[in-house]
C-alpha cells in the first residue's frame, strides 16, 4: 500500500518515538533481569522435579523465595516442562497477551477509531510507565491478573454473565489482593457472579491442598501471616498505607492502630464512591475505584503492583478529551508514573521531602479514589459492544401508528410516513444499562537502584555496607 505524506510523517513518529522509549528502557530504569520469573521458575522446578516445597525454595544468593498462594504454583506447572531461557519467553507472551487484552478492554473502539498510529503511540506510552515496565522487567503476573479482573466487568456489561466472577476467582486464588473485587461484586448486587467467584477460588485452593497438602498447610497457618517473608514495609518500592506509616515509624515498627483508622477511612470513600458509580451504571469506573483501593490497603504495594490504576488513567484521560484541566492533570499523573520519582529517596526518606516525595505514587492513587470522575456521562466508559438481545427490536414497518383526528388533521397518515413503512410518535431509547501479595520474590538492591549498569529488585533490604 502507497503512504501518503500524512501516513509517512506519522510512521516516522512512530518510529522516532518507539526508539526513544527503547533507548530509555535500556539506559535509564533499573532492568530487573526477570528475577521474579526466576523465583517462580526455581520453585515449580524444585518442587517437581527435586521433591522439595516450593516455600523451602530460594534464589541462590539471597533469602527469597515464592510468597503466593499453592494455586499460583500450581497455576505455573507448566514451566516444569520448560529451561529457564523458554519460560521467559513464555511469560513474555503472557504478558503481551494480557496487555492487548486490557487494552481492548480499556480503549479499544477509540484505539480502532485512529488506527494503527493511535494503537502504536499507545503501546509507546504504556511502555513507559513504571508500573508496566517492571511488570515486564520482573517477570510478573500483575497485568495477567488485571486481565482476569476486567474480563469479569467485560462480560458483566455486556450482558455475558454467565461466566463472570470466574476470573476474579482465579486471580483471588492466585494472589490475594484480587479478592476485594468480590466484595465489589456484592456491592453491585450481583450474587450470581460473586458466588461464582467464591466457588472458583474456594474450589481451586481445596484442590491444591489435596494436590500439596503440606505447602497449602504452611502457607495458610504460617506464610501468610509473615509479612517478613515478602519485605520490608518501610522499602520505598512498598507505594501502600503501610509503606507510608512503616517510613514515618522507621526505624521503629508502624502502628497498628493508625493503619487501621487508615484503612477504614478508604475503605469507607471507596464504598461510598463505588456506590455511586453503581447507581449510575458506571461499572468500569466501580471496578477503578476497586482497583485503587486494593493498592492502598494492601500491606504491601511494589510499584509494579500499581498497574491496577490502568483503568483509572484510562478513565481520566478519557474525560480529558472533553474537559482539558483533566487532560492536562491526567499527563502530570502519567509523567509521575514513568519518572521513577520515588527512587530518590531510596537512602532516605526522612523530613518533609521524604514524606512528600517518598509517597508520591500513594498521594497520586488517594487522588484518584477521590477525584476520579466516575457515575457521569457514558464517555468515561468503553464502548463495549451489547448483545442484539440487550437492545429493544426495531419499530416494525407493517403498522403505521394512528394520529387522533383533529380539525387541521388528515386522518390518514401521511405519505411521507406511510412511504417510510415508520411508526409516529415519540422517539424511544432502546439503550439499556445492565445491572449493571505478596510478591517479595525479590533479590537485594542494588545500592543505586537507578543504575543503568545495575541489576536488581525493587523491594528488598538494603545492600551490605
Amino acid at each position: 500500500m502507497r503512504l501518503t505524506g500524512t501516513d509517512r510523517g506519522r510512521l516516522l513518529f512512530v518510529l522516532a518515538l518507539a526508539t526513544a522509549v527503547a533507548v530509555f528502557t535500556a539506559t535509564v530504569p533499573l532492568l530487573r533481569d526477570w528475577f521474579d520469573l526466576r523465583v517462580y521458575h526455581g520453585a515449580v522446578d524444585a518442587w517437581i522435579h527435586h521433591g522439595g516445597s516450593v516455600y523451602d525454595y530460594r534464589v541462590p544468593g539471597t533469602a527469597y523465595g515464592f510468597t503466593y498462594p499453592p494455586f499460583a504454583a500450581v497455576s505455573m506447572l507448566p514451566m516444569a516442562l520448560f529451561g529457564l531461557h523458554a519460560a521467559i519467553a513464555v511469560g513474555l507472551l503472557l504478558n503481551l497477551a494480557a496487555t492487548a487484552f486490557v487494552l481492548h478492554v480499556l480503549a479499544g473502539e477509540r484505539l480502532r477509531r485512529h488506527g494503527w498510529f493511535g494503537l502504536a503511540v499507545t503501546v509507546c506510552l504504556l511502555a513507559l510507565l513504571e508500573p508496566v515496565r517492571d511488570t515486564f522487567s520482573f517477570g510478573q503476573v500483575n497485568l495477567v491478573l488485571l486481565a482476569l479482573v476486567l474480563g469479569d466487568a467485560w462480560l458483566l456489561s455486556t450482558g455475558r454473565t454467565r461466566w463472570a466472577g470466574v476470573g476474579i476467582g482465579l486471580a483471588a486464588a492466585i494472589k490475594l489482593t484480587p479478592a476485594i473485587f468480590i466484595v465489589l461484586l456484592l456491592l453491585a448486587r450481583r450474587p450470581r457472579a460473586a458466588g461464582t467467584a467464591v466457588g472458583v477460588a474456594a474450589t481451586a485452593t481445596a484442590l491444591t491442598a489435596w494436590v500439596m497438602p503440606d505447602a497449602s498447610r504452611f502457607y495458610w497457618t504460617e506464610a501468610v501471616w509473615d509479612t517478613s517473608r515478602i519485605g520490608r514495609l518501610d522499602y520505598v518500592s512498598n507505594q501502600s498505607l503501610q509503606g507510608v506509616l512503616a517510613r514515618l515509624a522507621d526505624p521503629a515498627e508502624p502502628s497498628r492502630a493508625a493503619w487501621a483508622l487508615a484503612a477504614v477511612a478508604v475503605l469507607g470513600v471507596w464504598v461510598w464512591r463505588a456506590r455511586r458509580a453503581l447507581a449510575a451504571d458506571d461499572l468500569l469506573g466501580a471496578f477503578a475505584l476497586t482497583g485503587l483501593a486494593a493498592c492502598l490497603l494492601s500491606p504491601i504495594t511494589w510499584v509494579h503492583h500499581l498497574v491496577w490504576l490502568l483503568p483509572s488513567l484510562a478513565i481520566l484521560f478519557g474525560e480529558g478529551l472533553r474537559r482539558r484541566r483533566l487532560l492536562w492533570i491526567s499527563g502530570g499523573l502519567y509523567v509521575l508514573l514513568c519518572s521513577s520519582v520515588v527512587w530518590l529517596w531510596f537512602d532516605d526518606a526522612s523530613g518533609i521531602d521524604g514524606f512528600v516525595g517518598s509517597n508520591t505514587y500513594v498521594w497520586i492513587t488517594l487522588g484518584l479514589l477521590l477525584g476520579l470522575p466516575v457515575g457521569q456521562a457514558r464517555v468515561n466508559r468503553p464502548p463495549w459492544r451489547r448483545r442484539t438481545s440487550d437492545t429493544a427490536p426495531a419499530p416494525s414497518p407493517a403498522a403505521p401508528a394512528r394520529v387522533p383526528a383533529s380539525p387541521s388533521q388528515p386522518t390518514e397518515p401521511s405519505s411521507a410516513a406511510m412511504a417510510a413503512g415508520t411508526a409516529v410518535g415519540p422517539a424511544v431509547d432502546t439503550r439499556r444499562g445492565g445491572r449493571s501479595e505478596p510478591t517479595g520474590s525479590t533479590r537485594p538492591a542494588a545500592p543505586k537502584p537507578q543504575s543503568s549498569s545495575e541489576r536488581a529488585s525493587s523491594y528488598t533490604a538494603k545492600p551490605p555496607a
